[in-house]
């Protein structure tokens, strides 16, 4: 899962985990400032400096390994280590800072990886029909974008099975695949 700094990306795999999500958070310092964007998340005061990672168990035959990647530009070296074996992804969004998602989007389709595009729906902010969100972000017909709130366990689970789905929908039609 990628998206921009401050996006929902720990929270969406904390919310999701059946188990205690590996976090690498660390205290954000005097040497953010002027780097990331804060302002539209007034009170953060953590970012993840490597991953996230959960599991979520669907059936007895079929689990579900989470990365959270970080949000941050500086970050990128690791995310060819992140997708490695990588079945889909997901572009998570806060509508506040669309721009965000760009790179991430841009990521996944350099590199042929299955992926949608999930819009967290944050308290107390206007929500964006998937139709502006796709519009806004020049996304193709073919990727599916839905709504989802990272703090949710059934949300963040409905999103991951629509991910898995969108996965199987392109390895059917492998045709359609950019290379």
């Amino acid at each position: 899962m990628a998206g921009g700094f401050g996006a929902g990306k720990t929270t969406f795999v904390g919310a999701v985990s059946e188990i205690n999500p590996l976090r690498t958070e660390a205290l954000m310092t005097t040497a953010a400032v002027g780097v990331d964007r804060t302002e539209a998340v007034p009170g953060k005061s953590s970012t993840t400096v490597a991953m996230d990672f959960g599991r979520l168990t669907l059936a007895d035959d079929l689990v579900l390994y989470v990365f959270g990647t970080p949000g941050q530009h500086r970050f990128w070296f690791m995310w060819d280590d992140l997708v490695c074996g990588a079945v889909a992804a997901i572009v998570l969004v806060d509508t506040r800072r669309l721009a965000d998602c760009f790179a991430p989007i841009d990521f996944f389709e350099s590199r042929g990886l299955p992926f949608l595009v999930a819009i967290n729906q944050f308290q107390d902010t206007h929500q964006h029909a998937p139709d502006q969100v796709r519009e806004a972000l020049k996304i193709p017909a073919a990727v599916q974008i839905i709504s989802c709130d990272a703090r949710s366990p059934e949300s963040t689970k409905r999103t991951l099975i629509a991910a898995a789905e969108h996965a199987l929908a392109e390895l059917h039609a492998p045709h359609q695949r950019k290379a």
